[in-house]
């Protein structure tokens, strides 16, 4: 079955949810993308993920919000989780002061699997339970300070932050992007080739233009598989079907940027 392919956009970035279990990685994304909260959310099992669309200095981005189950037993996917992505939000629990103490091996994880350029934040949730804090917003102040992160504290319950929090991921990523094109840009001019010349870039580094982040047309669209997740993650028992299609998401991540149709992979050149 073919899926229409949205136009409707200037930049995807895929932007990944980190964390301990039950820090609240899936009500943020909720409450991102649809501006809901679960007060029943169960652990995610495997991989999900929500878009949103919005506008970030004149340029229409779709931000691809990306979750995954914090437990052990799925770091196998890890690789492939974090392949293309150009921005994190780390999350943990104020309340729980393992999860914070957490934080630094969620940041080797993401700095030993990401690109080196990603855009990562750190986010406090829950701070609607503040009177059962365990973990001080100076302890987190100092932490992301010495990690050379930003940092915010967040609530899904009360929408506290969580707009903020990845409109900042996101303006950040496109700065970015917007410095290196520019770069490029005055280098190509500077060499004063003709319009038309062909350059052989075979050698050439390409680093921070992961297939995540570069045009409409150069992507991998799964959308449609975000429902078989959501069948896992409450309860309901898969059938082979949706397991075949949940290996084949996986085998996806590993590969080069091509369009998902159906069940047929079409090479879309950048612009």
């Amino acid at each position: 079955m073919a899926y229409k392919v949205d136009h409707e956009y200037d930049y995807l970035f895929k932007v990944v949810l980190i964390g301990d279990s039950g820090v609240g990685k899936s009500n943020i994304l909720s409450r991102f993308t649809r501006n809901e909260f679960c007060l029943e959310s169960k652990s995610t099992i495997g991989v999900e993920f929500a878009t949103r669309t919005l506008q970030v200095e004149g340029k229409t981005v779709k931000a691809q919000i990306w979750d995954t189950a914090g437990q052990e037993r799925y770091r196998a996917i890890t690789s492939a989780y974090y392949r293309g992505a150009v921005g994190a939000l780390l999350v943990y629990d104020i309340t729980k002061r393992q999860t914070f103490d957490n934080v630094q091996r969620w940041l080797r994880e993401l700095r030993d699997h990401a690109d080196s350029n990603i855009v990562i934040m750190m986010a406090g949730n829950k701070s609607d339970l503040n009177h059962l804090r365990a973990v001080s917003t100076e302890d987190a102040q100092n932490l992301a300070e010495k990690e050379s992160l930003s940092f915010l504290e967040t609530s899904a319950l009360e929408a506290y932050n969580v707009e903020k929090a990845f409109q900042t991921i996101l303006f950040d990523i496109y700065h970015i992007i917007s410095k290196k094109a520019l770069a490029a840009q005055e280098a190509t001019s500077s060499t004063g080739l003709p319009q038309g010349t062909t350059i052989n870039v075979s050698n050439m580094s390409v680093s921070f233009f992961p297939p995540y982040m570069v045009s409409k047309d150069s992507y991998f669209d799964c959308s449609h598989m975000s429902s078989y997740m959501m069948q896992a993650k409450h309860g309901r028992r898969m059938r082979k079907t949706p397991r075949v299609i949940g290996i084949g998401i996986i085998i996806s991540l590993l590969l080069p940027p091509y369009r998902y149709r159906g069940f047929q992979f079409h090479s879309s050149p950048l612009n």
